[in-house]
Formats: C-alpha cells, sequence, structure tokens
C-alpha cells in the first residue's frame, strides 16, 4: 500500500483525479441499487424489465462512444471531465419525478441519458492519466482505479441498500446528484500537462466533416495495429453474459429477505467489489508493467470469470453466490486493469481517446446483447430455472478463455511492439 500512497503524495494532480473517480461511484452505486430495485418493483419482477433498465445503461454510451472519443481527442479532456460531471447532476435529479410504474418509461429514458454523458467522462479520463503520470506508474495507477471502483462497489451498493431502506429513494438519488458536482470541483483544480499532447493536424470542412474524418483516422490505425485491436476486445469479452441481471433475478426472487431484496443484491454487489479489489492486487506481483507480462496474466482472469459462472449456477445458499461473484469479479478486474494499461503504453496520445472509446463501445455492444439474451432466457425458463441459464451463461464465458488463449501466442510470435516512451 506503501506504494500507492507515494504515488498519490507525489503526483497532487493524479490524486484529484482520483478523489473525484472515488466520490462520484460512490453515488453511482447508491443510484444502481435504488434503481434495480425501482425497476424490479414498478414492473411486478419482469426479467425483460430488468434487461431494458441494464441496456438503457450500455446502447446510449455503446452508440455515441466511438464519435465521444474523437471529441476527446480533440477538445480540451479536463473540460469535457467536468462538463459531464454537471450534467450527470442534473439528470439524476430529475429522476426524482419517476415516482409510480406509470413512470417507468422515465427511468429508461434518464438513465440513458446519464450512461450517453458517461461515455465522454471514463475514456476521458483514461486518456487524462498518461499526462499527469510517468509511465512507470500507469500499471499502480489503473490497479488503483480498479480498487477504487471496486471498494466504492462494495461500499456504495452496502450504503445505497441502507440508504433506500431507511431514507428512502429520494435521499438516495440527491446523494447520488450531489457526488457529481463534487467530481467536478476536484476536477477543476488539476493542472494537465499540455506538453504531453500530440495536437492533430486540423482538417478543413465543417465540424462534422471533420468528426467523421477523426474517427476514420482512429479506424485506420486500428487496422493498423493488430495487437491494438486484439486488446480492444478484452473488454467485450468480460461482458458477455450479464451478470447484473442475474444478480437483481437472484436478489429478489431466490434469495430475498421476506419483502427485502435491496439488502440481498447489495451483499451480492459487496462480493463482487470485494472480488475486484482482490484480483489485480493479487496477480501485480507478477506484473512487471511489460505488455508482454500482461497479456499472459489476462488468460488468468478469463479463467477466473468462467469458475465464477459455474459455481453460481450450482450456488444454493447466499454465501455461495458471493463467493461465486466474488470469483467472477477477479477475473474481470485482472482484465479490464491489464487491457488498460496496455492501450496507455502502447497507443500515441493523439488516439487514446478514440482507442479508449471504441474500447467501451466494444463492452457495451457485446453487454447490449449479452442483457437482451439473458433477460429472454430468463424469461423463457422461468424464475425457477434460473440456475440453468447461469450454467449455460458459464460456457458461453469460455469462448474468450479459448480464443485469448490462441491470440496470445500469434501476437508474441510478430515482432515486439513499441511502447509509448
Amino acid at each position: 500500500m506503501k506504494a500507492y500512497w507515494r504515488l498519490l503524495r507525489d503526483n497532487p494532480d493524479f490524486a484529484r483525479l482520483w478523489l473525484a473517480q472515488v466520490v462520484s461511484l460512490l453515488g453511482d452505486w447508491f443510484n444502481t441499487i435504488v434503481l434495480a430495485v425501482l425497476v424490479e418493483e414498478y414492473s411486478g419482477g419482469s426479467g425483460l424489465a430488468v434487461s431494458l433498465f441494464l441496456l438503457a445503461r450500455f446502447v446510449p454510451p455503446m452508440l455515441v462512444g466511438p464519435w465521444a472519443g474523437v471529441l476527446i481527442d480533440r477538445l480540451d479532456r479536463k473540460r469535457l471531465l467536468i462538463l459531464s460531471d454537471v450534467l450527470r447532476a442534473v439528470v439524476v435529479l430529475m429522476l426524482l419525478l419517476a415516482d409510480g410504474p406509470q413512470l417507468l418509461w422515465l427511468v429508461y429514458v434518464l438513465t440513458a441519458l446519464q450512461f450517453t454523458l458517461s461515455a465522454f467522462f471514463e475514456p476521458g479520463r483514461n486518456a487524462l492519466l498518461p499526462s499527469l503520470l510517468p509511465r512507470e506508474g500507469l500499471v499502480l495507477a489503473n490497479t488503483l482505479g480498479s480498487v477504487t471502483w471496486s471498494a466504492m462497489l462494495a461500499g456504495g451498493a452496502i450504503a445505497g441498500g441502507l440508504v433506500a431502506a431507511q431514507l428512502g429513494t429520494q435521499w438516495a438519488l440527491f446523494i447520488d446528484s450531489l457526488t457529481f458536482l463534487v467530481s467536478a470541483m476536484l476536477i477543476v483544480g488539476i493542472r494537465t500537462n499540455i506538453k504531453a499532447r500530440e495536437p492533430e493536424i486540423a482538417e478543413s470542412g465543417s465540424p462534422a466533416t471533420q468528426n467523421a474524418q477523426g474517427l476514420r483516422d482512429g479506424l485506420r490505425f486500428l487496422r493498423q495495429s493488430p495487437a491494438t485491436l486484439a486488446v480492444l476486445l478484452v473488454k467485450a469479452g468480460i461482458s458477455l453474459g450479464s451478470i447484473d441481471a442475474v444478480m437483481i433475478i437472484y436478489a429478489s426472487r431466490l434469495f430475498n429477505f421476506g419483502e427485502d431484496s435491496s439488502t440481498p443484491l447489495s451483499i451480492m454487489y459487496a462480493a463482487f467489489g470485494i472480488g475486484a479489489v482482490s484480483g489485480p492486487l493479487l496477480l501485480n506481483r507478477f506484473n512487471d508493467g511489460r505488455v508482454r507480462v500482461m497479456r499472459r496474466l489476462i488468460r488468468y482472469g478469463f479463467l477466473l470469470m468462467s469458475v465464477g459462472w459455474l459455481v453460481m449456477g450450482g450456488a444454493g445458499t447466499l454465501p455461495l453466490v458471493a463467493l461465486a461473484l466474488t470469483l467472477r469479479a477477479m477475473g474481470t478486474s485482472i482484465c479490464w486493469t491489464y487491457s488498460s494499461v496496455i492501450i496507455q503504453k502502447s497507443v500515441p496520445d493523439r488516439f487514446l481517446g478514440r482507442m479508449f472509446s471504441l474500447d467501451m463501445a466494444s463492452f457495451q455492444f457485446v453487454g447490449a446483447c449479452s442483457i437482451l439474451l439473458t433477460g429472454y432466457l430468463i424469461d423463457y425458463f422461468g424464475v425457477v430455472q434460473v440456475r440453468d441459464v447461469v450454467l449455460l451463461l458459464a460456457g458461453f464465458s469460455t469462448l474468450p478463455l479459448v480464443l485469448w488463449t490462441l491470440i496470445v501466442p500469434r501476437l508474441e510470435a510478430r515482432a515486439p511492439e513499441i511502447e509509448i516512451a
């Protein structure tokens, strides 16, 4: 832990960005728990309704993401992050208007708008990191970011369940809105290393034409770099099968405490958060920061995910479900963290926004398809047989493991990639 403390102490601008992530994620998990329970309640436990809620979080940023990446590479990344935070604070407050089943559609619309704005934040944050830190600090910084996400998932999920149960939906949403404003205030104080940016040659024509050209340039770079294309598919692999939809159904139908489904859902998200904290922390002792090493470690991440799905499919008690989620989250966090570092270490700064946006778009596209498939399978087989659905998803989850195992030797057989200095 001393290494992480030194990283924050010696890089105050990165520390501000990290603190912004802490408070924003805390509010996000308040939001997730409250709205998931609300959708389940308003829809009468429909698997399709839950899937539509999750789709509202995935599809809009998937569609907007590639174009957002162009703007992230063209405009001031810091200002885009601040604007994203402020607008999301307003949108979350508007969710207070959805106070009955007849306004369930409003939850979907505002959730879609919130995550459309998020399409600028996470890729922008990742693209900003290399201009705030020396290259040797990127593994630690991304691990800390992953651990923070996971810790806020664990703590925020429990806190969200407690606040929703004790104070109600309105307070949880108000807290979420406030955290976005605090995040924006922290980012205002960041001083970016402008010299680290590689300005792109300005193109003639309208902004729309310039943005289209910028996206084509990004796709051209991707086509010329098979190693980058391969790593952009890692996050797509970890979103195969909707774990969120399964958790919501498990909490509301199989392991609920009487009428209380927010508490078991909070426990499940907390277990997921604990696993996500543990994964990269455990494997970092074998990680020397080289791209080749991180590629190999990603295989263990995919393996842990498959094992987690299998355990969850056979789980008959809440503690065993929690263990399964811990294992799956360890694998997810390993894959997410190391794929992000590989992009930051091997992609020129002028393309970072586009690569991270395409990275998220692939994750969201597969996630959206998985949500629809999971919701359909749950409704088709019925809640009673939801464990059979999970075992089926466990079979699907082995595909990324097999493909990555086949791809890595081919990448290593090529000339070694040059890491950006």
